[in-house]
């Protein structure tokens, strides 16, 4: 009996051990088969948590890199501006030392004009008595442009007394200086022939005399011959014979 009891224990005892051996299996090879699943979504998450970050820090990188373009591109454009500027002052100053520059060589041609016409005065090689016909000739074109800018402005007879009054204040004096181009064009003179006439007077007019027209034509038949063959300065010779064609325009002008 004792044996009976004994031998069915074993074997319910044997039977409970394969049945739980039998399920253990079972899980086992569950999770062996829930394994490879459960690898591969690890290696998904990270994968995908790596591609995550090196996106993220090439985000980074490519926002940092805009933002230091964006701050280079804005020094650059500060420092254009900047040149711009310095370059608007240069020309500037280019056009003002440009003008200076114009200026200064026009006053120094002139004073090189007035140097040459001056030195070919006092080179005048005449004779007294063709000096003074010389001289009679520009005293009266001289004579002629002071009484023709006084009829232009009467009402400045008085502050206009003597020709060089009227030289000086040709100068700062609008009216004055329209007065005076007016003359000059009317009875056919230019400046420079008028500057020719005052330097002939200023050098020789304190030795000379005035003779009249028929004391001029007994002494010197053909004064512009005179004048074209002793004359070389060009605008010397030219002023004085502008002024015989003055003179004389201005005597057949009278005549009946």
């Amino acid at each position: 009996m004792c044996k009976l009891l004994k031998a069915s224990v074993l074997s319910d005892l044997s039977d409970r051990s394969r049945s739980n051996a039998q399920v253990a299996a079972a899980c086992c090879r569950v999770e062996n088969s829930r394994k490879p699943w459960v690898r591969t979504s690890i290696g998904f998450l990270f994968c995908f948590t790596l591609f995550a970050l090196f996106c993220f820090k090439k985000m980074n990188t490519e926002t940092t890199t805009l933002v230091s373009l964006t701050e280079a591109m804005e020094r650059v454009d500060h420092k254009l501006q900047g040149l711009e500027a310095q370059f608007k002052e240069l020309d500037i100053t280019k056009d003002n030392l440009t003008q200076k520059f114009e200026n200064h060589s026009k006053i120094l041609a002139s004073q090189a004009a007035q140097d040459e016409l001056w030195t070919a005065v006092l080179a005048l090689r005449f004779t007294s008595v063709e000096l003074n016909i010389l001289y009679s000739y520009v005293i009266e074109v001289l004579i002629c442009l002071h009484t023709r800018v006084l009829e232009k402005l009467p009402d400045l007879r008085r502050s206009l007394p003597t020709f060089t009054s009227v030289l000086r204040r040709k100068v700062k004096n609008q009216r004055i200086r329209v007065a005076w181009e007016s003359v000059l064009e009317e009875i056919g003179l230019q400046e420079g022939d008028a500057a020719a006439l005052c330097a002939f007077f200023l050098a020789h007019g304190s030795e000379a005399d005035h003779y009249a027209a028929s004391v001029r034509r007994t002494y010197v038949r053909d004064v512009t011959f005179m004048i074209t063959s002793m004359v070389k300065h060009w605008a010397l010779r030219d002023g004085l014979l502008r002024a015989v064609q003055v003179v004389e325009k201005g005597k057949a002008a009278r005549k009946p």
